[in-house]
């Protein structure tokens, strides 16, 4: 592997990395941007501000801002319409879509200001490359969280049913990893239209990979079971780790999160007591304990909403001393056969 972009796509921010194999990777490229869905959701209240109609289009892609300002502006009294493939950012069914008031549409009306649409705005990132004299390099690997494809049910129960096939199915870290992406992740079906040869990953997958490659974590992890917590800006993610399996995790909106509670389902996951159904009536997406009560040889945090934690007998994990960029890591670390990299 010569050099590697590695994009991790976040609802806070997108974190990059050019990679370049031999390179200290203190002089290695390094940026972090506001997210992609943040970035939408400013042009998208531009455009209210203006008090002008928008056209959505482009790919299918993460929500949060983005959404958010859809509906704020059509709140305001201004028209919003979307092409179909644009419009599944809003929801996976485009009848609740238009019962909103979005108007589905493959062309832009006259009146109306464009806003595209994407995870991945490659664009961006090759001019951003180009003003310091790079270009991008042929290998590219991204992580977007996917709920998947479910416009009949929630797609927090949805997710949570693809994580339980996952751990139904060993729990194995390599699987965590697509070049051949399942028909129902759309964000990362959308990635792959711009970037055929893509490595994708969902976040919280990178961000585990990412944690691993921290030594101390890596060998923790390799002599007894470790918790991985991620405070993202969005959601947070936990799971029991021992050698190349998970055991157990769940995952829920940070928002929603306090120091006691997170401390008491780190507790009751490695007791086997948090359940599904409990951490989906918080408002989480959901909770898969290990088959029997575990004993943790360390527990490990990371993630821009860390600082939750504090105060605690945590580990805080930052490989090379860059904690924003451990999805990155773990998309290397994925993109280099899955072995645990080991950075200088």
């Amino acid at each position: 592997m010569d050099s590697l972009l590695a994009v991790d796509v976040g609802g806070g921010t997108q974190d990059i990395l050019l990679y370049e194999q031999g390179k200290p990777l203190e002089n290695c490229i390094q940026l972090v941007l506001p997210a992609p869905t943040v970035l939408v959701g400013r042009k998208i209240n531009l455009a209210t501000s203006l008090g002008k109609a928008v056209f959505l289009y482009g790919r299918t892609m993460g929500g949060g801002p983005s959404t958010k300002a859809i509906k704020e502006h059509l709140a305001a009294g201004f028209p919003v319409y979307a092409t179909t493939e644009s419009a599944l950012t809003i929801h996976d069914n485009l009848e609740k879509v238009q019962e909103m008031g979005v108007i589905l549409t493959a062309d832009k009306p006259e009146e109306a200001e464009a806003v595209r649409l994407a995870d991945l705005d490659l664009p961006l990132l090759e001019q951003i490359l180009a003003k310091v004299g790079y270009t991008l390099p042929a290998q590219i690997a991204v992580a977007v969280q996917d709920h998947g494809y479910s416009p009949r049910q929630s797609n927090r129960i949805f997710r949570f049913k693809l994580w339980d096939k996952f751990m139904s199915n060993g729990g194995k870290l390599s699987d965590l990893a697509y070049r051949t992406v399942p028909s129902m992740f759309t964000r990362m079906q959308a990635i792959k239209l711009d970037v055929p040869d893509a490595l994708l990953m969902d976040t919280c997958g990178a961000a585990l990979l990412g944690a691993l490659s921290d030594s101390v974590v890596r060998d923790a992890a390799e002599k007894s079971i470790v918790v991985v917590l991620n405070l993202g800006n969005q959601h947070s993610f936990a799971a029991l780790v021992h050698k190349e399996h998970v055991l157990g995790l769940f995952e829920h909106h940070t928002a929603l999160l306090t120091a006691e509670k997170v401390r008491g389902y780190l507790e009751r996951l490695c007791g086997a007591t948090l359940t599904n159904q409990g951490m989906q009536d918080d408002g989480g997406h959901g909770c898969i304990p290990p088959e029997k009560p575990v004993r943790a040889g360390l527990i490990v945090v990371t993630g821009p909403r860390r600082a939750l934690l504090s105060a605690g007998d945590y580990y805080f994990a930052a490989p090379q001393g860059n904690m924003m960029l451990m999805g990155c890591f773990g998309l290397i670390a994925a993109a280099d056969s899955l072995k645990r990299i080991r950075l200088p």
